[in-house]
């Protein structure tokens, strides 16, 4: 089992977003029904709705079903995916005073070592102990606290992620606003999730069922995987008015030597290189140079996109639709352009898409 230790590869230290100075934060803000907040999943994986944004040649949004998604797709394209895994990251505990506590894993940095956030009515201190209420043999020390994160040692276990799998419970995004469920367990992970780590799924990949990959094999559409372990940071609008002054959140990625070969051999063919959600996009961009050359390797990424970044990886995304006043929505409105993605949410709203982790999703062509 591989942890996702913290590495950094210097090659890849450059600018991370070319700011454009006239977009403030408040230009991502749009208001959204709540009732197109998506609560459950649709029945079956594929059978939401994509709506597709076309190049500026072409009629610049067309309502279809995700099952049209292989006809736009070309037989020399390759799809990237994540193939992280959502940790059951969430569990209650007691304070050795007696208070309860509710626990959420960001980050597992060793086998007995993790990072989380923890809710009670006053904040543990360094030296305390956790009971977890699951477990009461297992013993849980606080060693210190990092920022808004503390660092933990679970002592009794046999290693955090394999405990988690047993205690633990699915960790819905806030805006679903009920309990995880039995079906969560399966329905907020992708089909090919294989790496554990993350603590929100790559949601663009929830459509996908095994069916559907099946289909794009036979056309002969390349599928390939990297690894971008999502955390809370995903979540979290960002607070300043000035985007050059955001702190953006840091996440692990892996990319595979398969993966360089892969975009290689696609570019060489003259095909596209399409990311199946943005951490697919981010994992890419962040290994990528500014001469275009994707390198293997693991590194800590805070790449925070914004219109006027210069894409170097990824030439089609396909995505779910984001959170307003959040780095995604930037991310997007980089890619597509600002004033196309604001037209084309205002459409979505308009023929009421399903917003958000279990909602519908769009495919994008870059700017």
């Amino acid at each position: 089992m591989r942890y996702n230790a913290v590495l950094h590869t210097s090659y890849f230290q450059r600018v991370t977003s070319i700011p454009v100075l006239h977009y403030t934060r408040s230009d991502f803000d749009f208001d959204l029904p709540e009732s197109l907040i998506a609560q459950y999943p649709t029945r079956e994986r594929s059978a939401g709705r994509l709506l597709r944004v076309a190049p500026a040649n072409t009629p610049p949004f067309q309502d279809l079903r995700f099952a049209d998604l292989p006809e736009w797709i070309a037989e020399n394209d390759l799809m990237v995916f994540n193939d992280t895994r959502v940790l059951k990251a969430r569990f209650f505990g007691r304070k050795a005073t007696g208070g309860r506590v509710e626990l959420l894993i960001e980050r597992v940095i060793g086998a007995h070592e993790a990072l989380a956030q923890i809710r009670a009515s006053h904040a543990p201190t360094a030296g305390s102990l956790i009971i977890p209420e699951k477990d009461e043999t297992a013993r849980i020390n606080v060693i210190g606290r990092h920022a808004r994160f503390f660092h933990l040692r679970f002592d009794g276990i046999e290693n955090i992620v394999d405990w988690l799998d047993r205690v633990g419970q699915i960790p819905l995004p806030p805006y679903i606003r009920r309990d995880a469920e039995r079906e969560d367990e399966a329905r907020y992970q992708t089909v090919y999730a294989r790496v554990p780590g993350a603590i929100a799924a790559p949601t663009a990949g929830l459509h996908f069922d095994e069916e559907m990959l099946t289909i794009l094999r036979r056309r002969g559409i390349r599928c390939t995987f990297v690894t971008l372990h999502v955390g809370a940071g995903t979540f979290q609008p960002v607070q300043v008015e000035d985007l050059r002054k955001h702190t953006m959140h840091s996440e692990h990625v892996h990319i595979p030597q398969t993966v360089v070969d892969a975009v290689a051999e696609t570019r060489a063919r003259g095909g596209r290189v399409i990311a199946i959600g943005t951490t697919s996009l981010r994992a890419l961009e962040s290994m990528t140079n500014e001469q275009g050359e994707l390198r293997a390797g693991e590194m800590e990424t805070d790449l925070f996109i914004m219109p006027g970044y210069c894409f170097r990886a990824v030439d089609k995304l396909l995505t779910n639709f984001h959170l307003p006043g959040s780095t995604l929505l930037m991310l997007v409105s980089a890619f597509s352009g600002y004033d196309v993605i604001r037209a084309a949410y205002q459409h979505a709203i308009d023929a009421r898409y399903r917003f958000f982790s279990y909602g519908d999703a769009m495919l994008l062509e870059r700017s």
